[in-house]
């Protein structure tokens, strides 16, 4: 298998984004990140916009650290320097983040994900731009985004039916109560923030996250077997 092949298999079941460090606290989310990696999360996209360059690689650098020696995945999110700089997995892009053709040029053999929303057709333009992680949402209602644009479940099989060799990840509003939910509907991944970061015992939190989605995933596999 080639590096990005191994790469995409990674990418796969919980997949914690981090919150701005101004409103956390840098320290606590690698204390929550180090817990979340421990319950068996095995990605994670580190997001601070509200950071300096040199903040953003220097922290990028430090759960690059972390997350590789889980043997876990660290995405960057919007900035392809950052993520070429510090060594991580990959970068996920949204609509006003840059070019997607220079993104797959700087990072030819690294994950390129992208946020399409709720529509295919972005998903198709991602694809024919290089992209291989294609992630739509929200499923559910967002407290970190509450006037983001809903999508249907049905969506992320149809997107995985079309597109077999991407990966496909629901974000938005995904907790424990419905991270099965979006296994079951086809996504190879899940993203959530505050359903860790949020939570009193954020390992606990975790932990359940990772067994939800492994009981819907289970359920996809047994309905793509028997029909």
């Amino acid at each position: 298998m080639t590096n990005l092949t191994v790469l995409h298999s990674a990418l796969a079941g919980v997949y914690l984004l981090t919150p701005d460090a101004a409103s956390f606290g840098f320290n606590n989310v690698l204390k929550v990140v180090g817990h979340a990696l421990n319950a068996g999360v095995r990605a994670v996209q580190y997001r601070d916009k509200g950071a300096d360059p040199a903040s953003r690689l220097d922290r990028a650098q430090q759960l690059v650290a972390l997350t590789h020696r889980a043997a876990a995945l660290l995405i960057v999110n919007d900035s392809v320097e950052v993520a070429a700089a510090s060594g991580a997995d990959g970068v996920h892009l949204g609509r006003d983040d840059g070019d997607l053709s220079i993104a797959r040029r700087r990072l030819p053999n690294r994950i390129l994900g992208v946020s399409c929303y709720d529509q295919l057709e972005a998903a198709r333009a991602a694809i024919a731009a290089g992209a291989d992680v294609i992630a739509f949402g929200s499923m559910f209602a967002s407290s970190t985004k509450p006037a983001a644009v809903r999508a249907p479940l049905t969506l992320l099989l149809q997107a995985r039916s079309n597109w077999p060799h991407q990966r496909i990840v629901a974000i938005g509003g995904i907790n424990r109560g419905n991270i099965a939910a979006v296994a079951r509907a086809g996504a190879h991944a899940a993203a959530v923030l505050d359903a860790v970061f949020g939570a009193n015992n954020p390992a606990l939190a975790a932990r359940e996250l990772v067994q939800g989605f492994n009981e819907g995933r289970h359920e996809h596999d047994e309905q793509r077997t028997t029909v």
